[in-house]
């Protein structure tokens, strides 16, 4: 048997750094981010990427065996970053020799390559920080690196196990996914394993994938020969979207449903691939997403590695076959799973795997093809071909990593389905098989419908599912009350939805008034009896009794949720922390023991009775106990810390300070442990442990004034609340239940202090108590009015919520007094100042004021070209363009590239005017090609018909008449169809017409006509449309700080349309008052701004 060796190593990488983080709070309640919430508080966000790479120290742990060595980086994640096959030298994941993040990760920096896991979320949040990690060895000889993370948002913690065995050519990865928090959870999990590209690859997908699915399940093509539109592409001819080589453009997919247990990419030039193997019953989810092989995804490759070229992501889904597809993880709950990532080859198409082998078998007229390759030796395996369950052919074979058995065999075959491949070892056991599915129609699925309005529901029962949906899903432009107030209003005592609107308002910190909702459950679940079927509404009670600190009450509550099944784990927690708050420590035992038997992984519990069984003086019973706690979980770090407890004072402090390393001085840990052992009453050991971290963080001081409290040192307490305040406030957002206590304390402790008012205030935004959390900053800014970031705070409440928007005006431009460097801020007031209808002069002359604030924000730049192209200044906007290197969001594409294009055009037109017809034709040229300094490559829906309209016009300026037509025919191509309001890869509408003008130019007037005609009537049937954020949105380009009236958006759209109408068919007059309408309704609307000036420009000249 061959070692496993296992290693830490500092590797150098160059490494393209990313800027600070955004030191004020991001409250991105409206944002969409891959298909549902983009909400990133309480993470900061990081939206600045150097452009210089430099060499940079990385921690990395390796694995290695014979065949694999796997390269593990704790500090990105605990990603896998390179996973090499050593037989054949073949990287099996894509290998980015550099780090160059984008923006493209849900807090922003991002990298490509390797195999990122993410959970709770896609993708996940701490995917560019750093995690906590171990490794550790086994009997067996195999050897594992453990990554751990602690979700900050929703309190949910994943542990990855990256195992390699002794002779065997894969990974082992075993999710251990917990919810910490008394709420049920909701997650999904998505590995997400780069696979190098190019003209010679292919996705290998099961044999019974016939359909698959974009996000949401918003639309649906067949598989693997496409035949219709799919994303916004035509595949009519009948493509292979399996080749990487067929999809120019950003393409997800994902199967909708398949009975097999694998999934893969191979290269048939390198003859090698990929294959993840993991149970379907568990592991559904089988996707493939690439930027394409056009334009588009060459500069997202640019962006995101040097010289590695292009991948796609083969992404393996556990409890999710969709994104977003959540799963609920209910109080306590632990799920784990095993998933296998393998490198393969000589076998092409896998037909079915396991993890012990793989099988290729291609059936042409009475010849049989067959491959087969095993992840370990397999010595004397036995091959055998059936025909209807007959045996027509066996060999026995040596078969290996390095040895595939390839076997060509002839038979007579009637029906494909008549025949089987079977692998055993050498002790009988089989090893893979497969039979030929029949070949049919598949039935393709119907996409998703979107959620009806609450009034349209006609049942409480689907009312209640509604609002359950939108929050499993983490709906980010539907809320789920509006659901639940109406079952409500036509059945008030309606228990499911009493116990979830009860819930969703503890979510929201609102702990009386929850009460009442499970009060009123409780009337209608005891309606005949006493003892209900089924107890969550006694232990949602329980809970917000527990919080607000009424431990008798919540002790009853619990006990009677105990009567039941599916609260006893929980509520036997809670009972047993209630007992040890009073000392009761026998008690707590019994009552802890009881909840174990429920669940003997409830980490909390577990730790729990490490406590108890130490203050009963059972000190050896302890130390086993520990010992057990960590086979559950190495990063519990309750236990970790009784182990100090239980070991001599003299050894405590070194054991701390090694502590402290393993935890990585990670404040948010130290918090998390101190909670624990808060909620029975354990406030010595809570303070213990948060004096181990050295951080200067406000919500340690905080926890630990809290403490001091409890422990009945109130002066200490006040000492403690006011080193919170004044310590460094840099990226602290609390947003835990239990740091709604700890802050009300210190403001009790401290009244004249302000910090604690504003960091409650983010909570409770963050919560949607707007309400609570202005009247919390309004404190905070009276007591400290040179501290920016709360009177900023104070202009989201007063424009969003309270519809003041002078009031929101005249704290932002304070907050922006007090600090002018804050470019998000800046940022921010001009948006503002957008809403509040300022001209675009009065807007310029305050970018001209801070030019070296504006210019540390791309997104703000680019505005700034916008409004050198709205006031005419063309050259100027083409020379700002040129001179940067942009950074473009993914899903906010095109804000570069459409003022790039709108410069040189406009450009074009005045040399038009001016008879310079080679200068335009230069300009026009320009236009037809992204420099790589703007980030972004064409997308294929982005026409170029004004582009190509001109260009003829040059051409047949020039006496070139024949390549004239040819190019008005091309500015001819593109949907005659107008739409709704644009998203990036949407046609802009005045392509329609410039195809109107350039068929008259083809002396097709009825055609040309047809098309402004189009543009009118599309306006004049949608100006009276009330509109709202799609329920199926994937991701919104604009910002969306300051609430967006959607309507009024939109009626400017079609007072647009008709004006691009009336401006083809000649109607200048009308055309001029509907672009004035048009910017009546949004006076920094570009294209109406411009044609508006062209249209004066001509009735002058007349």
């Amino acid at each position: 048997m061959e070692e496993v060796r296992i290693w830490e190593e500092e590797v150098i990488i160059p490494t393209y750094e990313i800027g600070a983080a955004e030191k004020n709070p991001i409250f991105s309640e409206k944002r969409v981010y891959q298909g549902s919430s983009g909400r990133v508080y309480p993470y900061p966000v990081v939206e600045k990427i150097e452009d210089v790479k430099k060499d940079k120290a990385w921690k990395a742990v390796y694995l290695e065996n014979q065949y694999l060595k796997v390269m593990v980086l704790p500090e990105l994640g605990g990603r896998i970053q390179r996973a090499y096959d050593k037989t054949n030298g073949y990287d099996f994941v894509y290998y980015n020799h550099v780090i160059k993040p984008a923006l493209v990760g849900l807090t922003g920096p991002w990298i490509s390559g390797g195999i990122e896991f993410n959970w709770p979320q896609h993708h996940r949040p701490t995917t560019y920080q750093p995690v906590d990690y171990t490794v550790t060895e086994h009997e067996d000889g195999s050897k594992t690196v453990m990554v751990n993370d602690v979700d900050q948002m929703y309190g949910t913690k994943g542990i990855a196990s990256f195992t390699l065995y002794p002779d065997k050519a894969y990974i082992e990865i075993r999710g251990q996914l917990y919810n910490r928090t008394p709420m049920a959870q909701t997650f999904l999990w998505w590995a997400n394993p780069a696979v190098p590209v190019n003209d010679y690859t292919q996705s290998v997908f099961p044999p019974d994938v016939h359909a698959v699915m974009d996000h949401g399940k918003r639309d649906v093509s067949k598989f693997p020969i496409a035949t219709g539109v799919y994303y916004k592409h035509d595949y009519s001819a009948g493509v292979d979207i399996s080749r990487y080589k067929n999809i120019p453009v950003p393409t997800s997919y994902m199967a909708e449903k398949s009975d097999f247990d694998f999934v893969g990419g191979y290269d048939y030039r390198e003859e090698a691939g990929i294959l993840h193997v993991a149970d379907h019953h568990i592991s559904p989810g089988k996707k493939q997403w690439t930027w394409g092989c056009g334009d588009f995804g060459k500069a997202w490759d640019r962006n995101l590695t040097d010289e590695d070229g292009p991948y796609i992501e083969l992404m393996t889904g556990v409890y999710t076959d969709n994104q977003p597809d959540f799963t609920w993880l209910k109080p306590f709950e632990e799920k784990t799973f095993k998933q296998y990532f393998m490198p393969y080859k000589k076998v092409g198409y896998v037909k079915n795997a396991s993890i012990d082998a793989m099988v290729n078998m291609e059936i042409e007229g009475n010849e049989v093809s067959l491959q087969v390759y095993t992840t370990g030796e397999e010595k004397n395996a036995r091959i055998i071909l059936e025909k209807k369950g007959e045996t027509i052919f066996e060999e026995t074979a040596d078969i290996s990593p390095v040895s595939v058995y390839e076997k060509t065999v002839n038979i007579h075959v009637e029906n494909k389905t008549d025949i089987t491949v079977r692998v055993f070892n050498d002790k009988g056991r089989e090893l893979v098989e497969f039979t030929p599915l029949e070949e049919k129609i598949p039935k393709i699925p119907e996409p998703a419908q979107a959620a009806k309005d609450p009034h349209e529901i006609l049942t409480c029962e689907e009312l209640y599912l509604t609002g359950l949906h939108i929050e499993q899903y983490r709906h980010a432009t539907y809320l789920p009350d509006d659901y639940y107030l109406e079952g409500l209003k036509r059945d008030e005592g309606d228990i499911r939805l009493n116990t979830a609107y009860g819930m969703l308002l503890f979510r929201r910190g609102l702990l009386e008034e929850s009460e009442k909702y499970f009060r009123k459950a409780l009337e209608r679940m005891t309606w005949k009896n006493p003892n209900p079927y089924n107890s969550e509404a006694y232990y949602d009670l329980g809970l917000t009794l527990f919080y607000q600190g009424r431990y008798d009450e919540a002790y009853d509550a619990f006990f009677k949720a105990t009567w039941s099944n599916e609260q006893q784990e929980m509520s036997f927690y809670f009972l047993a922390a209630i007992a040890a708050r009073k000392g009761f420590y026998p008690s707590a035992l019994e009552l802890v023991e009881k909840g174990l038997v429920k669940n003997s992984h409830n980490i909390k519990a577990r730790g729990l009775k490490t406590v108890i069984l130490r203050k009963l003086g059972r000190t050896e019973e302890a130390k086993a106990w520990l010992k057990e706690n960590e086979k559950v979980d190495c990063f519990d770090y309750v236990s970790a810390y009784e182990d100090i407890l239980l070991k001599d004072t003299d050894k405590q402090e070194e054991m701390k300070q090694a502590l402290k390393v393993r935890m990585r001085n990670f404040h948010q840990n130290f918090i998390q442990v101190a909670i624990d052992y808060m909620e029975s009453g354990c406030y010595e050991e809570a303070l213990g442990m948060l004096n181990i971290c050295d951080r200067d963080w406000p919500m340690l001081y905080y926890y630990r004034a809290e403490c001091l409290y409890k422990l009945g040192k109130e002066a200490e307490a006040k000492e403690m609340a006011a080193k919170a305040d004044v310590a460094d406030s840099y990226c602290c957002f609390p947003n835990r239940l239990e740091d709604i206590k700890v802050l009300e304390r210190a403001m009790k402790l401290q009244p004249e202090l302000p910090k604690a008012y504003y960091y409650i205030g983010n909570l409770w935004y963050d919560k949607r108590q707007y309400n609570k959390a202005k009247e919390v900053w309004e404190k905070s800014a009276k007591l400290d009015d040179k501290f920016p970031i709360v009177f900023r705070n104070l202009s989201l409440v007063y424009y969003n919520k309270c519809q003041e928007p002078q009031k929101a005006k005249e704290v932002l431009e304070h907050a922006f007094e007090l600090d002018t460097t804050d470019s998000r801020v800046f940022l921010e007031l001009d948006q503002l100042y957008k809403k509040l209808d300022y001209s675009v002069e009065k807007r310029l002359e305050f970018y001209e004021k801070y030019p070296d604030t504006f210019a540390k924000r791309d997104d703000v730049f680019i505005e700034y070209i916008t409004l050198q192209n709205y006031m005419g200044n063309h050259e100027k906007a083409y020379e700002l363009l040129m001179g940067r290197k942009f950074h473009p969001w993914e899903g906010g594409e095109g804000k570069t590239t459409t003022q790039y294009t709108r410069a040189l055009v406009e450009m074009a037109k005045k040399s038009i005017t001016k008879e310079d017809w080679v200068q335009a034709k230069d300009f026009l040229e320009k236009a037809l090609v992204y420099p790589e300094n703007l980030g972004e490559g064409k997308l294929e829906g982005s026409k170029d018909n004004n582009i190509n309209y001109y260009l003829a016009l040059t051409e047949k300026a020039l006496g070139n008449t024949e390549r004239a037509q040819q190019l008005f025919a091309e500015a001819t191509i593109g949907t005659d169809e107008p739409a709704g309001m644009l998203f990036y890869n949407d046609q802009p509408a005045d392509m329609i017409m410039y195809q109107g003008l350039a068929l008259k130019e083809l002396s097709q007037p009825i055609a040309a006509n047809s098309r402004f005609y189009k543009l009118i009537s599309y306006g004049e049937a949608h100006i009276y449309d009330e509109v709202k954020m799609d329920y199926f949105a994937v991701s919104y380009p604009d910002l969306l700080i300051f609430d967006e009236n959607f309507t009024r958006k939109n009626k400017a759209h079609c007072c647009y349309l008709m004006g691009l109408g009336n401006l083809g068919l000649g109607n200048l007059e009308k055309a001029k008052e509907h672009f004035e309408e048009t910017l009546q309704l949004d006076p920094h609307h570009l294209l109406a701004r411009l044609y508006l000036r062209g249209i004066e420009k001509i009735i002058q000249i007349m």
